[in-house]
Formats: C-alpha cells, sequence, structure tokens
C-alpha cells in the first residue's frame, strides 16, 4: 500500500498537488484547509503596467488577460506557470519567496516607470507592498478572494492519522498548516510527519506532536516534492 500524504492545500491546486502525488506513487488525501471566496471586486487597471502575483490562486481569481499589462511578475514557478497557462504574456518569475520578489522589483528598471498593481487574497497586504512603496514604487494593492478556514479535517485525513502506521502532512502555506492543526484538534499527530514548502509555512504545526517536520530547501513546488521524497527514504 501506498503511503498517504493529506494535501491541505486549497483548491483547485490540491487537485494538482494530489495528481503529481499519485503519478510519484504516492497515496494522496485531499484534506484542503483553506476555502478560496470570491470578492467580487471590480478592478480599475487604468494606467497599469505590470501584474503582481504571489499566488496562483491570484492568477486564478482574475477576470481576464488585458493587453494594456506589459509585464506580469511572479512569487514563483507555480504562479508562473498558471500565469503562462492563463495567457499572460511577460511573465517574470522569482524564486518563490514574496520578499525576494519584492527585491527582485525595486532592483528593475521597470520599478522606476511602471505602475504595479499587486493581485491576492484580502489578508496579503503586507510585506511585499510595504517594500515596494517604501522604495517609491507606483504599486497599489487589490483582493479578488479571501480563505476562509474549514472546522474539521476530511474524513480520509481523519481516518490516517488515527490509523495508518505512518502518514506525511504535505504543507503550502503558514495559514493552511495553522488552519489545518485547528480543524485536525484532538487528533493525534504522532504518526505523521509534517513536510512543508518552507520553515515559516510549517511553523504553525511546530510542537503539534508530529514524528518529524521537513522543511523543503526552497519555496517551490518542484522542492517540496523533493523534500517529501527524502523525508520518506529517512523513514
Amino acid at each position: 500500500m501506498s503511503l498517504p500524504v493529506i494535501v491541505t492545500r486549497a483548491e483547485p491546486g490540491a487537485s494538482e498537488t494530489a495528481a503529481r502525488l499519485k503519478a510519484a506513487g504516492y497515496k494522496p488525501l485531499l484534506s484542503p484547509a483553506l476555502v478560496l471566496e470570491p470578492l467580487g471586486a471590480d478592478l480599475d487597471l487604468r494606467g497599469v503596467t505590470d501584474l503582481v502575483f504571489t499566488s496562483a490562486n491570484g492568477v486564478r481569481h482574475f477576470p481576464a488577460v488585458s493587453d494594456s499589462v506589459q509585464r506580469v511578475w511572479c512569487v514563483g514557478e507555480a504562479t508562473a506557470e498558471a500565469a503562462r497557462k492563463a495567457g499572460w504574456q511577460g511573465v517574470r518569475e522569482g524564486n518563490g519567496n514574496a520578499v525576494d520578489l519584492a527585491e527582485h522589483i525595486i532592483a528593475a528598471p521597470e520599478a522606476r516607470t511602471g505602475v504595479f498593481l499587486h493581485i491576492a487574497n484580502e489578508a496579503a497586504a503586507g510585506d511585499l507592498m510595504a517594500r515596494l512603496t517604501a522604495a517609491g514604487v507606483n504599486a497599489r494593492f487589490a483582493a479578488l478572494y479571501r480563505t476562509l478556514p474549514v472546522s474539521a479535517v476530511a474524513d480520509s485525513a481523519a481516518s490516517a492519522l488515527t490509523r495508518a502506521a505512518r502518514v506525511v502532512i504535505l504543507v503550502h502555506s503558514a495559514k493552511g498548516a495553522a488552519a489545518f492543526r485547528n480543524a485536525a484538534r484532538g487528533l493525534d499527530l504522532k504518526r505523521s510527519i509534517i513536510v512543508a514548502i518552507s520553515e515559516a509555512a510549517s511553523k504553525p504545526l511546530v510542537g503539534c506532536g508530529a514524528k518529524a517536520v521537513v522543511n523543503a530547501a526552497q519555496p517551490s513546488e518542484t522542492a517540496l516534492m523533493e523534500a517529501l521524497d527524502t523525508a520518506v527514504l529517512a523513514l
């Protein structure tokens, strides 16, 4: 029987990760810790030359590709891939960290002339925007969706945590990790291994009783899968 891996990522990304896990021989158990809710906000793109996406969900919630946008800045590989699939041109890919993406934008010549619009969830207007505006970049923020925590983990995940000899909990964000820990309250995590996309993402699950916490070398889906393989080999 293949190793069960609980996918805590929100949909539709959870299904994409599950397909990748299944192809690698794992048994994915979908248990999104967050649900995405569109806000139906009206976007004003007048004068906007550059879009900034810090998650693939921002790309998915954007209403349509606009010819007026010259460049699209993406936090990492998954977001950049989503942008290219959506039809965006001029995609520039970061290494998976929003702070590093801000520094990359600030160092670019376009930062002195462009008008930047950061598209994300309503809670994401944080450090990236602060860094851009502090550096004199003409930037603003628009929230197209919000994330809501689930009240309980999926039945399949609860069963694996209770009965499986070992189980992996795959974590894509700190917010998702915190939501999963709350949703899994009352369940014993001592047979689980946390594999997270970054140290920041795993932090809410540190001290939860898991056998081990393994963080990806870089905040990307590819590095996350490599961390999973490494963790499993160490068992």
